[in-house]
């Protein structure tokens, strides 16, 4: 890649950063410090981009389209638990080191994503303690959002389950 490729990618990828709500209170510096470790990929529809039970080795936002997000039920099909666009977050497991990844993500609709890588990303957090802390309350906030549209989710499905 020429050094001209090189600083336009990472201009895509700050611009497409700085276009995700869940970021928008970071500092500027901390958009930049995810420049190097972040990467705009282009997915088209029915591309899995995760597996349930592997290592989760990427952060990734939803710039545009659809992403859909099923876990695997015993004695059943796999289960849709919750679609995503965007300015959603997938992947959050990245954070923790290691961890592996609850569901299968797969796209619906062709989508743009940023991806971030996981290691750098945590040793980026854990190296400048006030990027590391702005950036965890993004997180907590999007995690918050998840949890609760799960809880939706959930709460819809049990009413179409239950009789009246």
């Amino acid at each position: 890649m020429s050094h001209e490729q090189h600083v336009k990618r990472e201009c895509i990828a700050l611009e497409l950063l700085r276009t995700m709500p869940l970021l928008e209170a970071l500092p500027d510096r901390l958009l930049a410090g995810l420049v190097p470790i972040a990467a705009v990929e282009h997915a088209e529809a029915n591309r899995v981009l995760f597996k349930e039970g592997a290592i989760c080795d990427r952060l990734f936002f939803v710039s545009d389209g659809i992403v859909a997000l099923d876990m695997y039920v015993p004695r059943r099909d796999p289960t849709r638990i919750l679609t995503v666009g965007a300015g959603d977050v997938l992947a959050w497991s990245a954070l923790l080191s290691d961890q592996r990844m609850t569901c299968t993500a797969t796209v619906m609709e062709d989508a743009t994503l940023v991806s971030i890588a996981a290691q750098p990303l945590r040793q980026l957090c854990e190296a400048d303690h006030e990027i590391g802390f702005a950036f965890m309350q993004c997180m907590s906030f999007a995690l918050s959002r998840r949890l609760l549209a799960t809880r939706l989710q959930l709460l819809d499905l049990f009413s179409e389950s239950q009789p009246v």
